[in-house]
C-alpha cells in the first residue's frame, strides 16, 4: 500500500490540487504542533514551576515562576522543617506563551490602549513601519533597476557599475547607523536610508543577472531590425526582463522587511519595533509574538497580492503559473 503520492518525491513533477492544499496546509499545522507540543505538554519542556502555593516560603508569590531545582530545594527544605512547603504546576518561561494566549494577544494587542498616553496605538506602530518600508524601497527601485538593466545589457557599465556593487554589499547596512544619523537627524530618514543599503546594491546585481538571462537572439534579431540604444531598452529589453524582474522584486520586498528592525532601533524610536521593545520591557511576550507574527502575515499577504497581480500583468509568463 502506498502511502504517499509517487509525485511527492518525482523531481520536478507537478502536484495534484490536493497535494498542492495538503502540503500547503502542513507547512503551517507542522510548526504549530511542535510549538503545541511543547507548550502543553509537561514531560516534553516546562523547566519552570509557577507558584500556586507558596506555604511558608516567604519570598515566593503566587504566579511566579522559578526554576524546577530551587522550587524542589524549598519544597524538601519546608518539609525537613515540618513546615508548609509550596506548591506549583510545571510551566514554560514567560517568554514561550502557548499558542492560545498569543491568538488572543493577535485582537487584544489592537484593543487594549497603550499603558501610556503619548505612546501609539499597535495599528498606528504598523502604518508608520509600512510606510519606513514603502519609502525605502520605493528608492532603492528608483536607482536600483535602472543600473542593474544597464549593468546587465552593456558591459561597459557592468564594469563600471558590478566591482564596486559587489564590495559594498558585504558592507551590513546597520554599520551606517551613527552616520544616517548625523547625516540626516533622529527622525525617519536614517531609517529609511537603512532600508535603502540594504537592499539597492542587492537589487542592481540581482537585475543585471535577471537581464543577462534575456535570450540573445531577441537582442540580435532587434538589432538586425535597426532597433539600438534607447529604442532597444525600451521596445526589447525592459519587456523582455520584466516578469523576471518582477518576481525579484517580490524578493527583495522581504529583504527590506527584514532590515525594518534594525533601521527602527536608529534614532527616535517609533513603528513595530518600537511596540515589540515595549512589549517586550513590560514582559508581555504574548504581545511580542502577536506583533512578530502580524509581521509575516502582512509580508505574506503582500505577496500573495503581487503574486496575485503578476499573473494579471504577465499571464503569457511560465513563472506567473
Amino acid at each position: 500500500m502506498q502511502l504517499l503520492p509517487k509525485t511527492w518525491f518525482t523531481p520536478r513533477a507537478s502536484l495534484d490540487a490536493k497535494s498542492n492544499y495538503t502540503l500547503t496546509l502542513a507547512s503551517f499545522l507542522l510548526p504549530l504542533l511542535l510549538w503545541s507540543l511543547v507548550s502543553y505538554v509537561p514531560q516534553i519542556w516546562h523547566p519552570k514551576i509557577e507558584i500556586t502555593n507558596s506555604g511558608d516560603a516567604g519570598y515566593l508569590r503566587v504566579g511566579m515562576l522559578v526554576d524546577k531545582e530551587v522550587f524542589y530545594r524549598e519544597v524538601e527544605k519546608k518539609t525537613s522543617e515540618s513546615k508548609i512547603p509550596p506548591e506549583g504546576v510545571s510551566s514554560n518561561p514567560v517568554y514561550l506563551p502557548a499558542p492560545h494566549e498569543v491568538a488572543t494577544a493577535l485582537y487584544t494587542a489592537f484593543t487594549t490602549p497603550p499603558k501610556r498616553s503619548n505612546e501609539p496605538w499597535l495599528h498606528e506602530s504598523l502604518l508608520h513601519s509600512i510606510k519606513i518600508i514603502a519609502l525605502g524601497f520605493f528608492w532603492s527601485v528608483l536607482i536600483g533597476v535602472p543600473l542593474g538593466i544597464l549593468a546587465g545589457t552593456y558591459e561597459s557599465i557592468s564594469k563600471l557599475v558590478e566591482p564596486f556593487t559587489e564590495f559594498f554589499r558585504y558592507l551590513p547596512a546597520p554599520a551606517f547607523g551613527a552616520l544616517a544619523v548625523a547625516i540626516l537627524g533622529i527622525y525617519d530618514a536614517p531609517k529609511v536610508a537603512i532600508i535603502f543599503i540594504g537592499t539597492v546594491f542587492q537589487m542592481i546585481l540581482i537585475v543585471a543577472n535577471t537581464t543577462r538571462k534575456l535570450s540573445p537572439a531577441l537582442i540580435e534579431a532587434a538589432l538586425t531590425l535597426g532597433c539600438s540604444g534607447l529604442s532597444l531598452l525600451k521596445r526589447v529589453i525592459i519587456p523582455g526582463v520584466l516578469p523576471d524582474m518582477y518576481r525579484d522584486m517580490r524578493i527583495l520586498l522581504g529583504w527590506a522587511w527584514t532590515y525594518l528592525i534594525v533601521a527602527e532601533l536608529i534614532g527616535t524610536s517609533s513603528g513595530i519595533t518600537w511596540f515589540i521593545t515595549q512589549q517586550a520591557r513590560y514582559k508581555n511576550f504574548d504581545n511580542v509574538f502577536a506583533a512578530i507574527l502580524i509581521i509575516g502575515i502582512i509580508g505574506v499577504t503582500t505577496d500573495l497580492i503581487l503574486g496575485w497581480l503578476g499573473k494579471k500583468f504577465f499571464p503569457w509568463h511560465s513563472g506567473s503559473k
